[in-house]
């Protein structure tokens, strides 16, 4: 018996879900608001959740996240009768289990009931995986524990994504570490570092004499990782000739050594990573889909810090004590304005650069107790400072950011050329003078001028091909139909005045 909670505002279809429900056995409770549902997530633990998109107080998708972090971490199924792909693709992203669109049959909802319950039954067998320094305890990290944990009982391949920063080589050990091949030896291969003209030797090894200073035999990094973990950090820098020659290593796990006459067997789990993405990629003929498939037989996608700022506070402590332990300084408390100010930062670099950001704050402290906010670098500072000046944050911010963290914050401006962009609104959006009204409709204003100036462009630097234009929004074509419509722009468009 599960404990399901069935939010849904249409009374007849929720009594009716309640009564199945029932009748198979289960404690099923009703909502008919996001409202009522919270108070009896607060009052009680559930297995499963049933969830409409259309509620009296909101897109239920929106509460996906705050639903996943309830006690319990219910598991949940979509039900709608405002289906579409794009709704489909973000409640799935988001960690529904399913997304059901009406009309359905009551058999319909109960094999997915049945599914979802299934799949978390196996989940709560899955031991809690060892996290070696990787910290979080947010809704998607703990997503991601759940699949390491999947990927570290298993000997499929496992590939990585993330943006730069994320700590995908921390997880891959972490897979590694975790698994029953922790024994063996964890094999690091940068692909981007290899230089083109020596990737097969350098992965398959070679024989004496295969090539000019090839004085001796010597054993690829394949071979090395021979009962243990090989893996290959950026695998989207790999070129096509050896994306080719890997994609037999690994289906047979057989390989020829450069210059040798016969092939040796190397036993290996493979994990790899990229902040690329391989699917464009495959589009555009630059990295082989068979390849892609026999990757990805699992796949961890970390989230950026941005989508995970309740792990902000804890990561700051633990990287803060790392700091002081190794300086020898003695322990720091963080002080709210200082959090406060690492809050508001868009961190462009990621977790990689909170751990620098913080590095750098506890060297400036050293004499003080506790981190203020002027102990951190002037980079954080200023692109917080234009944030608040601006009046939010806003791209201008994270274009600011991420200048000075690829240039460094010793890097100068020399000219007033090459100091961060104004921050300016979309023309139209307000005129000077005028009073500014309540934040929220001002901020959709502005957001939506914003959204049909970029269209506008898409569209003219793509003449008007919605799939070209798709894959550089980097969003679905339905996605980019429903945006079009939003804004009345025909697909038979004029760069005209009517337009802009």
């Amino acid at each position: 018996m599960a404990r399901i909670l069935i939010i849904e505002d249409d009374a007849l279809f929720r009594e009716m879900l309640l009564s199945a429900m029932q009748l198979d056995g289960h404690e099923a409770q009703g909502a008919g608001s996001m409202a009522h549902g919270r108070d009896a997530l607060e009052r009680q633990r559930f297995d499963l959740v049933l969830l409409d998109v259309g509620l009296p107080d909101g897109n239920g998708l929106r509460f996906i996240p705050e639903i996943s972090a309830a006690e319990g971490a219910p598991e949940i199924i979509i039900i709608t009768g405002d289906g579409h792909a794009d709704g489909a693709e973000l409640a799935i992203t988001s960690g529904a289990l399913d997304y059901i669109s009406k009309p359905t049959s009551l058999a319909s909802v109960r094999e997915a009931v049945q599914r979802a319950l299934a799949y978390r039954k196996g989940a709560c067998q899955l031991t809690e995986p060892e996290r070696f320094g990787i910290v979080g305890n947010s809704v998607s990290m703990q997503r991601c524990f759940r699949l390491l944990s999947e990927a570290a009982s298993s000997e499929a391949p496992v590939l990585i994504t993330g943006e730069t920063g994320t700590g995908k080589e921390l997880f891959a050990r972490a897979v590694h570490r975790n698994s029953q091949r922790v024994a063996g030896p964890f094999i690091a291969v940068d692909c981007g570092a290899i230089a083109k003209t020596l990737t097969e030797s350098e992965l398959f090894g070679h024989a004496r004499g295969a090539f000019t200073g090839a004085d001796r035999p010597r054993d690829g990094l394949v071979m090395q990782a021979h009962g243990g973990t090989l893996f290959l950090d950026e695998v989207g820098e790999l070129a096509m000739p050896q994306q080719r020659a890997f994609l037999r290593v690994l289906e047979e796990q057989r390989f020829r050594p450069v210059g040798g006459g016969r092939e040796v067997h190397s036993d290996f789990r493979l994990v790899a990573a990229t902040n690329r993405v391989l699917p464009a990629m495959v589009h555009k003929g630059t990295f082989r889909e068979d390849l892609l498939f026999r990757l990805q037989a699992m796949h961890i996608h970390l989230p950026p810090l941005r989508e995970r700022m309740d792990d902000l506070s804890e990561l700051v402590r633990h990287f803060a004590d790392k700091a002081c332990q190794r300086y020898g300084f003695p322990r720091k408390q963080l002080n709210n304005a200082f959090l406060g100010e690492l809050l508001a930062y868009p961190w462009p670099g990621n977790v990689r650069e909170l751990l620098h950001v913080t590095d750098q704050s506890v060297i400036r402290g050293r004499f003080s107790p506790e981190l203020l906010p002027e102990h951190l670098p002037s980079s954080v500072r200023v692109a917080v400072a234009r944030s608040r000046v601006a009046g939010g944050p806003d791209e201008s911010v994270k274009r600011w950011s991420e200048k000075y963290y690829q240039l460094g914050e010793d890097s100068s401006f020399r000219d007033v050329h090459d100091a961060p962009d104004a921050v300016s609104l979309p023309c139209g959006v307000q005129n000077e003078g005028e009073t500014l009204g309540e934040w929220k409709a001002f901020r959709d204003q502005v957001l939506d001028a914003a959204e049909r100036t970029y269209l506008l462009r898409l569209l003219g630097q793509t003449g008007g091909d919605v799939s070209r234009a798709s894959r550089i929004a980097g969003v679905s074509r339905q996605r980019l139909y429903t945006m079009l419509r939003k804004h009345g722009i025909s697909r038979t468009w004029r760069m005209d005045s009517e337009n802009v």
